[in-house]
């Protein structure tokens, strides 16, 4: 009875650089620091940086005028940056560095009166914050995709100035296929240089794919509003494997255990370490698996600098 651990798993460096800011903020300026969403999603780290001080809001207009704020993970729309203002709110922006690139591809497109197509899920805080970035006023639109019907229900002209961009935590494989049909159905379109899919995202989705081969019940640690460990889960399942979203221990069900004998566990890139490390003693200490291999993760050699004010 045998636990395999996918190396490539948890926090990336986005995630990492979002909770250090918001702890720093709270060390510089004390409690309470006002979080706009959740800055990853998590509900185990949530919990912890409340315990530390942080409020987390959806809404601007609930932070008291003059307070501070930190800007989660996910980015923010242009009109949330102008309710900040004037409320005169001092502002930390934890937007992951890679979501900004995004951003920052959305207002050129926008600048250059295209029509933008974001490939992504609705309703989903990075999604809003960067439809929230297109300047329409040059003459174009942005739209969502959010499947291959939504892509062959378009309906704009083949020499129309289109351009894509993607939400960076979704399904490679399935951002792949939309992709694809939008290049042969616009031949003319333009997309970015670099794939807008997150590093990390990739190498989770590259590492659960080979440990859903090698067991017959997957476990994916990670929350459910979190985009990137849901998409761990599926492509688990999609392998053929029994596959499981849990927050924690608290959410393990010993009914799904009934008859496995190689348990794969991974976690998501908003997941915490000792959250792995937890699951692991339960199913050696009490239900009699044992881990192969060692417990370090894969160092993906990324990391990104603290805003100016917090380094």
């Amino acid at each position: 009875m045998e636990i395999r651990l996918a190396n490539t798993r948890g926090f990336c460096a986005g995630v990492d650089r979002a909770i250090e800011i918001v702890k720093k903020v709270i060390e510089m300026h004390g409690a309470p620091v006002y979080v706009k969403h959740e800055v990853v999603h998590n509900k185990t780290v949530v919990e912890e940086l409340k315990n530390l001080g942080a409020i987390f809001v959806e809404d601007i207009q609930e932070i008291p005028e003059g307070e501070v704020v930190v800007y989660s993970a996910h980015g923010i729309s242009k009109a949330v940056q102008v309710a900040s203002g004037e409320r005169n709110l001092d502002v930390f922006d934890a937007t992951c560095p890679l979501v900004s690139k995004v951003h920052a591809e959305v207002h050129t497109y926008g600048k250059m009166g295209f029509d933008c197509l974001l490939i992504g899920h609705k309703n989903h805080p990075e999604v809003e914050g960067t439809m929230g970035q297109f300047d329409t006023s040059y003459g174009g639109t942005i739209t969502l995709v959010e499947d291959i019907d939504d892509a062959k229900n378009l309906d704009f002209d083949e020499t129309s100035n289109l351009a894509f961009v993607t939400q960076t935590t979704l399904s490679v494989d399935d951002t792949r296929e939309i992709k694809e049909f939008l290049i042969n159905k616009f031949p003319h379109i333009k997309g970015p240089k670099k794939d807008d899919i997150c590093y990390a995202t990739q190498n989770r989705q590259d590492a659960v794919k080979q440990l859903a081969l090698e067991s017959d019940l997957v476990l994916v640690i990670g929350s459910e509003n979190s985009s990137n460990s849901n998409r761990l889960r599926e492509i688990a399942e999609r392998s053929g494997v029994e596959a499981y979203l849990i927050d924690s221990i608290e959410d393990l069900s010993l009914d799904c255990l009934e008859g496995k004998s190689r348990i794969g566990l991974t976690s998501g890139a908003s997941a915490p370490e000792h959250l792995v490390a937890e699951v692991i003693d339960i199913l050696t200490s009490h239900h009699g698996f044992n881990l192969m291999g060692n417990k370090k993760r894969t160092d993906e050699g990324i990391s990104f600098r603290l805003p100016k004010g917090l380094r």
